[in-house]
């Protein structure tokens, strides 16, 4: 946190006393969950008693797999802020303490496969008769309706599926996906917004409901200008690597020793970029953004050429200078080490269980009261070992601990 910036110590978040029962697996779901945890919300992931959350065993990276206690780094990238009890949803046992959950939760989050709920015995029309006000996040791969509801859905099939790959790599004939699961996380960030929504209404309308999300929806609501460049003005958006479709220049510029990206987005930023590097503004072709866009090709080997004379913190020092925007691109090391990065608290550091002392990405929001004071919740619990806080739960649930967090019996009468 930045040295001048109070923060108020122990603060919760604003969703303290919030309960959520997190069903799902994978990203989007846990993300969407670890969002609302966060906030200060109580979250419980339920998971399988043979393994959990099929992310403990994506990797390698695997974290300190020598001890034998070991955590896939993807599963500690989605599971901060979390509580974990194993049941066994196919037992009567499990079924009985999940009810005892949704009876107390706010809300419940769930990534399975259309119908899977049903055949569990919980479907909608039970979560309500549990629990009047639940609030239930449903999250699917291409729609829980439609021609191709119920599909199921992985991150890399709906970046292609939903267009975002057609749109991203060197040229169209080079298809890339975006570099982290962005449909699994849109949809994590598309469902817990959808949450905050539906707990509002129920303050006035007293009731819960069912907020629904998808992987081709997360994709197909961020296409931002490029769907309007289709439906409105009929054309079809394409790879073009590094330079933006609709601005120019604005794109990534080799220099001596590396590369900077600028982003000259008014006029006003051209003529200052043009004066900073002795370029007449209006050369024939270049007056306007329409007509550098027009004349990407000449626009660009102009600015190689200017940027090739220097190198690469030499040019961002002179472009600053300037006041255009510009940047470097940076590795994660780099990002992660970068006082920058850690100035705005989005790195976290928690105690694990079984891997000791951990520094894990942090959440992205900050919160400040009117007089400046950062109330900024600073203390977050780490992603949880399998099953270590089911005891706990079923004495939070009234049940006195008297199943184990499998769902099976356990004999107390020695204690």
């Amino acid at each position: 946190m930045p040295a001048e910036a109070a923060v108020t110590p122990n603060y919760q978040g604003p969703l303290a006393g919030t309960v959520v029962v997190d069903l799902s697996r994978a990203l989007a779901g846990p993300h969407a969950a670890m969002m609302l945890g966060d906030l200060g919300a109580r979250v419980v992931k339920v998971e399988t008693p043979d393994g959990g959350d099929d992310t403990r065993g994506w990797g390698p990276p695997f974290v300190d797999p020598a001890r034998g206690e070991c955590e896939s780094t993807y599963f500690l990238s989605a599971n901060r802020n979390k509580e974990s009890i194993a049941l066994d949803l196919k037992s009567e046992n499990g079924c009985r303490t999940l009810t005892a959950l949704i009876a107390r939760a706010d809300v419940l989050i769930e990534n399975f496969r259309t119908g899977v709920m049903d055949r569990l015995g919980f479907p909608m029309e039970r979560l309500a008769e549990i629990n009047p006000g639940l609030v239930v996040l449903s999250i699917s791969g291409f729609g829980h309706d439609g021609p191709e509801g119920g599909r199921a859905g992985y991150d890399q099939i709906a970046q292609g599926e939903a267009g975002l790959m057609s749109l991203t790599g060197s040229s169209p004939d080079d298809p890339q996906r975006v570099g982290v699961p962005i449909a699994d996380l849109l949809a994590g960030v598309h469902g817990a917004f959808g949450i905050l929504a539906a707990l509002r209404e129920r303050e006035v309308t007293g009731r819960g409901q069912v907020v629904r999300t998808s992987l081709l929806a997360s994709v197909v609501g961020v296409h931002a200008f490029q769907g309007t460049r289709w439906t409105v003005a009929g054309e079809i958006g394409e790879a073009q690597g590094n330079h933006h479709p609709s601005i120019c220049p604005y794109g990534l510029f080799p220099t001596a020793d590396g590369a900077v990206q600028i982003a000259v987005g008014s006029e006003g930023l051209w003529k200052r970029f043009c004066a900073g590097f002795w370029i007449d503004p209006d050369t024939h072709g270049m007056a306007t953004n329409p007509e550098r866009v027009e004349n990407r090709k000449k626009v660009n080997e102009l600015v190689e050429a200017v940027f090739g004379a220097y190198g690469t913190e030499e040019l961002l020092t002179k472009l600053e200078a300037t006041g255009v925007p510009a940047g470097k691109v940076r590795n994660l090391r780099e990002v992660y080490e970068w006082e920058q990065t850690r100035s705005q608290g989005l790195l976290v550091d928690v105690d694990h269980r079984t891997l000791g002392r951990l520094t894990i990405p942090g959440p992205p929001l900050r919160f400040f009261d009117p007089d400046g004071s950062e109330v900024t919740r600073t203390a977050h619990r780490p992603p949880p070992v399998l099953g270590a806080d089911g005891e706990e739960i079923m004495k939070w649930l009234g049940e006195q601990g008297n199943e184990s967090s499998d769902g099976t019996r356990v004999d107390r009468s020695h204690v």
